[in-house]
């Protein structure tokens, strides 16, 4: 009995030093000095980068909220906590981390409209030098069947670009393959470049570059520049908040300055969580005007535009507009775990939702319009933000699919024709 009373005192003692640690935290006292535990691969002007407190700033518990969001979107992090204590000068903030895996040999996947299901060998750095920076190697190639389109990809991408609150993405993009939506050997180089200026909270310019080259058919480049407003919280994985895209790009021939088409881009999504129960909204507007040539036309069907049929060459069209209603349930939350030194974290949603597709060349009519009803499993994974297994039902197709993709499909929609 006597043992049973020790045990259970020291673990009120520990429970008791916990609380003590978490009262630290007093609202509105002064900071004096902020400590990082656990970054071995990641430098500490990375993390000051997304901190809102300050030494000799006041302590606010919401801004340390915004912290671990934004520290957590990083996606470097498997876990991020925070522990207070006082010393002779004021509150000593301790932020401890639990670093992800930084280089990953991994199985590379993308489903594209033309290609479907793709698979291949990756080799990405999530942290170069300790910055946030992703480099990232890939070959992939179709499965149906084998080696008959095949891609090799480099992506970089940061957050800060010459020492400013700018992202930067790089993709070169090398494609060898059969495009049986559109009925043409694709065999092209892709050079794109987008630089996202984040003037001031929440708002962002984005400026674009990109260059293509077909074998047959020439080059086309494109300039664009737009506007952004982003709340979301956090920007990955994201539970709450509204983003807004407003997006002006202009295609033409280079070589001989030759005009080809405008596009207009609206690109919308909401997100809204109660309990473990996120509703999500979201629309995607194209609009083209110009000369539009074959191999830009858009298509609907799959995982990363309308999930109610299989994506074909009768569903095509110049202009386009994808909207969805999703419901997520959270069955398992975001979680940190390790199997020995290699440290990850996972998470898994139910989701239900409606497709709303519009497809059209000159005006859209109400023979554009398609809906698409899905369910199934979300699985929250680092590096590729989510693997999404759904069934979707089109009431024109009158039979469920099947589909597998990668990423938010809001996010995935925007890229995937090429």
């Amino acid at each position: 009995m006597k043992s049973v009373l020790l045990v259970l005192l020291w673990l009120s003692s520990l429970l008791f030093a916990t609380e003590s640690s978490l009262e630290a935290c007093v609202e509105g006292e002064s900071i004096s000095k902020i400590e990082f535990f656990g970054l071995h691969k990641t430098k500490k002007k990375t993390v000051y980068r997304s901190l809102l407190h300050r030494i000799g700033d006041s302590f606010l518990s919401q801004n340390w909220y915004l912290e671990k969001e934004s520290l957590e979107s990083l996606d470097l992090f498997a876990e991020v906590n925070l522990r207070c204590k006082k010393d002779s000068l004021g509150l000593v903030l301790e932020y401890k981390f639990r670093e992800l895996f930084s280089i990953l040999p991994f199985p590379a996947g993308k489903k594209t409209d033309q290609d479907g299901l793709m698979l291949g060998l990756a080799l990405a750095h999530l942290n170069l030098w300790g910055e946030n920076i992703r480099a990232e190697l890939q070959y992939r190639t179709s499965i149906q069947p084998f080696f008959r389109s095949n891609e090799y990809a480099f992506y970089w991408t940061q957050m800060w670009f010459l020492n400013k609150a700018m992202d930067l993405d790089l993709e070169f993009l090398r494609t060898d393959s059969y495009d049986n939506l559109r009925g043409f050997q694709e065999d092209s180089y892709l050079f794109d470049s987008k630089i996202q200026w984040n003037f001031a909270r929440p708002y962002a310019f984005l400026y674009g570059l990109s260059s293509r080259y077909y074998f047959d058919f020439g080059e086309i480049s494109s300039l664009s520049f737009g506007f952004k407003r982003d709340t979301r919280i956090p920007k990955v994985y994201t539970k709450n908040g509204f983003y807004q895209e407003m997006l002006y790009s202009y295609h033409f021939k280079l070589l001989d300055s030759k005009p080809m088409y405008h596009e207009y881009v609206l690109d919308i999504r909401y997100y809204q969580t109660i309990s473990n129960l996120t509703g999500v909204f979201s629309t995607l507007w194209r609009i083209r005007t110009g000369d539009i040539p074959f191999y830009d036309r858009f298509y609907h069907g799959g995982a990363n535009s309308f999930r109610g049929w299989n994506p074909d060459s009768l569903h095509y069209g110049e202009q386009e507009s994808l909207s969805n209603i999703e419901a997520r349930y959270t069955i398992r939350d975001r979680k940190a775990s390790s199997i020995k030194s290699f440290t990850y974290f996972y998470g898994l949603e139910w989701v239900l939702g409606v497709d709303i597709s519009v497809l059209w060349d000159s005006s859209p009519n109400w023979t554009h319009y398609h809906s698409a009803y899905y369910t199934g499993l979300h699985i929250i994974i680092p590096a590729l933000e989510r693997l999404r297994l759904e069934i979707g039902f089109s009431p024109d197709s009158k039979e469920p699919k099947l589909f597998i993709g990668f990423f938010e499909k809001s996010v995935s929609q925007r890229w995937r024709s090429r």
